[in-house]
Parts: structure tokens; C-alpha cells; sequence
């Protein structure tokens, strides 16, 4: 029987962790609860969780500071949890390098959807095999992105990119000038199950943008009112 995939549930309301718990665990979901983000960094090391499930208002380190902080050592899939319901802390929390934001209250079945759906994206991230290498590889004057070991050559220097944005600029880069809806780009890059909006997609591109700056025979290109390209010109 194959291993149970293991979620890290922070949040300081122990009620609430407890029904999330109970929800994941009737997934057959295996569940740790912890309830302060200083205690959440250490669970990550010894629990070694597939998904973070990290409520934003906690008490000492909130949940952004431990966003930032796993982000800046590992690539593992985190959800946030608030009852914060604006744009503002959404796009925080995108920013920082967080895969989907849930508001509460929330539906059980909505909440596990959305876990199955971000576990899929990463475990559909797995390298490709040596054959199909060159499928991977989307590459242009100074610009080289490699889905298969998930890196990004910039300039002559590798760009720390977490894996959403490194889709995202993959999926564009290896469709040069076709134009794609956000909606599109959700189903694409998200899945077709992910329950959020196109700010998500607006969210990640901004990002992209601050880290690979228009290039003289490249860009990646806003056709306003319908989505993005990755615009190649001639040389």
C-alpha cells in the first residue's frame, strides 16, 4: 500500500485544526497539527509534510513570515488559511510563494478539492526521462527554462523561481507569440479543478516580471482584456 501523503495543518484555533484534520484524515490524508508558526518550521523538518496548510493570523511568527520562510528553503505546495478576505492579503500571500489562498469559513469538500488539486500540480512536477529532454527546454537569447530540472538560466545567472511561476514561464515561452487567456493559464498551470480567480494568474506574472525583465527579441507580453504571450521578435 502506498504511503499516505502528509499535510502540516498551522493554525492557532485548535478547533479548527481538528476538523481540518478530520476532513484530510477521512481522505486518508495523514495530518499533523501545530498551533504557532514558531513551532511550524521544526514540524516541517521532522514531519516532512507533502502540503502546508498555514493559517495566516498566528500568534509570534504569523503565517507570512513562515511562508517566507519555507519558501526560501524548499518548494513545498503551501495553501493559506484567513478570514481575511482582501485582495490585498490574497496577493500578499501569492507573492510571498503560497499556491492557493482559502478564506473561512470554509466547505470541507472545496478545501480538499483544493488540496488534491495542488498536490496533483507538484505531483505532476516529477523530471522527465533523458529522451525527452529536449522537449523540456525553452530556450532563447539569454533566457534558457528547463522544466525538466526545474531551472532557470537568465543572463547567465540561475533565477530561484518557485515552481508555479517556472510553469508558467515554461508553458508561455514554449508557445512563442500564441496568446492565452488567464483562464486558460489557470486550467494549464493550476488545473482544471482549482477553484480561484484570474488574479492568481496576474499575481504570478507580476512576479515574473520583477525577476525576467524584457528582453530587445523577447517579452512576456499583456494582450489587455484577454491574458498574456510570450512575444518573440525577430532578430
Amino acid at each position: 500500500m502506498a504511503n499516505k501523503q502528509k499535510i502540516l495543518i498551522v493554525d492557532d484555533d485548535n478547533n479548527i485544526a481538528e476538523l481540518i484534520s478530520l476532513y484530510l484524515t477521512k481522505e486518508c490524508f495523514e495530518t499533523m497539527i501545530v498551533n504557532d508558526g514558531e513551532s511550524a518550521l521544526p514540524a516541517v523538518e521532522s514531519f516532512q509534510p507533502n502540503l502546508i496548510l498555514l493559517d495566516i493570523m498566528l500568534p509570534g511568527m504569523d503565517g507570512y513570515q513562515v511562508c517566507r520562510e519555507v519558501r526560501s528553503r524548499l518548494t513545498l505546495p503551501i495553501i493559506m488559511l484567513s478570514a481575511k478576505g482582501e485582495v490585498f492579503d490574497k496577493v500578499l500571500g501569492l507573492e510571498l510563494g503560497a499556491d492557493d489562498y482559502i478564506e473561512k469559513p470554509f466547505d470541507s469538500k472545496e478545501m480538499v478539492a483544493r488540496v488534491k488539486a495542488v498536490l496533483r500540480r507538484y505531483k505532476a512536477a516529477p523530471a522527465a526521462p533523458v529522451e525527452t529532454v529536449s522537449d523540456k527546454c525553452a530556450e532563447y537569447p539569454d533566457l534558457i527554462v528547463n522544466l525538466t530540472n526545474y531551472s532557470v538560466m537568465y543572463m547567465g545567472q540561475q533565477i530561484d523561481m518557485p515552481p508555479k511561476e517556472l510553469e508558467l514561464l515554461y508553458f508561455l515561452a514554449s508557445s512563442p507569440n500564441h496568446v492565452f487567456t488567464r483562464e486558460q493559464l489557470l486550467d494549464q498551470i493550476w488545473g482544471y479543478e482549482y477553484i480561484g480567480d484570474t488574479r492568481t494568474v496576474d499575481v504570478h506574472i507580476k512576479r515574473l516580471r520583477e525577476k525576467i525583465h524584457d528582453h530587445s527579441l523577447w517579452k512576456i507580453a499583456t494582450i489587455w482584456g484577454i491574458g498574456y504571450k510570450f512575444e518573440v521578435r525577430n532578430s
